[in-house]
């Protein structure tokens, strides 16, 4: 994007590209405090967009939920060095076992979608197990 295509601060379309970015923020918190009571259904990505949309929108509640005593660390860990803390990473390779054991279970599905899904998943946890450790966590 080139400087002549950003909107122009205090322009009718900033406002709006703000307050959109405003409300996913928003929404990623919501989505995130939802996923730190239900089991199953994850915290910190939602987290962690809900930071990148506050930083396009909000510094004060960017800055809210970087210095949060239960999520800051882990938000500025990944912030900082894309590092994944050593039991986040058992829970997500739990959950993502669990995820696809019940899928399993449940849908029985052919072979070849059976692969396609565990291969997926297989992916996914290989991503976040080379993450690096924070010194802590």
């Amino acid at each position: 994007m080139s400087d002549g295509d950003r909107p122009e601060r205090g322009s009718r379309r900033h406002h709006l590209t703000r307050g959109v970015w405003l409300l996913l923020g928003c929404v990623f918190v919501a989505l995130g405090f939802i996923g730190a009571l239900l089991p199953l259904m994850p915290t910190t990505i939602f987290l962690i967009l809900a930071a990148g949309c506050f930083a396009r929108s909000s510094p004060r509640l960017e800055a809210w939920l970087l210095n949060h005593p239960r999520f800051g660390p882990t938000l500025r860990a990944w912030r900082a060095e894309g590092a994944i803390g050593r039991r986040a990473k058992i829970a997500a390779c739990s959950g993502i076992a669990l995820g696809y054991a019940l899928f399993w279970l449940g849908a029985r599905p052919s072979l070849k979608i059976d692969l396609i899904v565990g291969l997926a998943m297989a992916a996914c946890a290989a991503y976040i197990l080379t993450r690096p450790s924070p010194d802590r966590g």
